[in-house]
């Protein structure tokens, strides 16, 4: 409640300016512009009669003449000039721009790097800004322009994709939904025709974006699943291993999407962990060593033991260790 509050206020507070530079402008234009729908300007400017100085009489408060088809300050109460940022709010605010701009699909680099040379220029930060010395702007890859471009179209999207999970590329249509930052990696939030769900695509394994001439039909509910944004949805579909972790090695619950099931007495942790290929856990529990043992699925434990007589059969060959028992 207190942030829908202090962003209504800085719209607010901004709000004069913006109209007394852009006089006679229409409703609908006017929330174009700040981002809000024609209602919510409405009711902002409602609110705005009751701002202005102390006294909160005729001469002290903020005048407008307003409809639909146009808005006019009449007048300010001293509100003629928008918002300023601090040294330390600039400062925050090149250091979040900084960090979102190398974020493939997040925002329009070129925008974004406009947008830094703005406020390092208006607090004169940068020895580069002040000499006048040219900043360089990356060049933002195709695919990513692509699945931008979808995005502000609405329009469906031809993906060529690798799932680490499933160590495979696949082709599929979706429908995109928004941009999204999860873990320090930007994702394509999208309907997923062929799994008829909600879906994140991370950008870095797009290797291919087609946008197609149809427009992006996702169901009304998909923008509203919560759930979406949930990198390893516990999909009942996808097999569920188990696991047994030794007490010294249970910082990989922190590290891995598993969720704890018990814990036995001498300190070991039995943790459950979805995957979608049994190849690619396999080489991921191998990586733990001793620290963890699978208890199943059959199926996994047999590509762990598969994968790890392999791995001994191949040591002694090469004569790095004495004949072994099979795993």
């Amino acid at each position: 409640m207190s942030s829908r509050l202090s962003l209504r206020l800085s719209r607010l507070l901004n709000m004069v300016p913006y109209l007394l530079a852009h006089p006679g402008i229409s409703a609908a234009e006017a929330a174009a512009e700040l981002g809000v729908t024609t209602k919510q300007l409405m009711s902002d400017l409602n609110q705005l009669w009751m701002c202005g100085l102390p006294g909160y009489g005729p001469g002290d408060l903020i005048d407008l003449s307003f409809s639909e088809e146009s808005i006019e300050v009449t007048f300010s109460a001293g509100i003629e000039r928008p918002l300023r940022l601090t040294s330390t709010e600039a400062t925050a605010l090149l250091v979040a721009l900084r960090s979102i701009v190398e974020m493939p699909g997040m925002v329009d680099p070129t925008a974004a790097h406009a947008a830094i040379a703005k406020i390092e220029s208006a607090i004169a930060s940068t020895d580069a800004v002040i000499a006048g010395k040219p900043v360089e702007v990356p060049v933002e890859k195709p695919v990513v322009a692509t699945v931008r471009a979808a995005l502000a179209d609405a329009r469906a999207l031809r993906l060529v994709y690798y799932s680490a999970s499933r160590d495979e590329v696949s082709e599929r249509i979706v429908d995109p939904i928004r941009v999204v930052l999860v873990d320090n990696n930007s994702y394509l939030q999208a309907w997923c025709r062929q799994a008829e769900g909600v879906r994140l695509f991370r950008f870095d394994r797009i290797e291919d974006a087609t946008e197609l001439d149809e427009p992006a039909h996702a169901p009304s509910h998909a923008a509203n699943d919560a759930a979406a944004l949930d990198l390893f949805q516990d999909d009942p579909d996808v097999p569920l291993a188990r696991l047994r972790l030794r007490a010294d090695y249970a910082w990989v619950l922190d590290q891995y999407p598993m969720h704890r099931i018990q814990s036995r007495a001498d300190g070991s942790i039995e943790a459950g962990m979805r995957f979608a290929s049994p190849d690619w856990m396999a080489r991921l529990l191998l990586g733990f060593g001793t620290g963890v043992t699978v208890l199943g699925p059959p199926e996994l434990v047999d590509a762990v033991r598969r994968r790890a007589d392999a791995a001994l059969a191949a040591y002694a060959a090469a004569g790095l260790v004495g004949e072994t028992e099979p795993a």
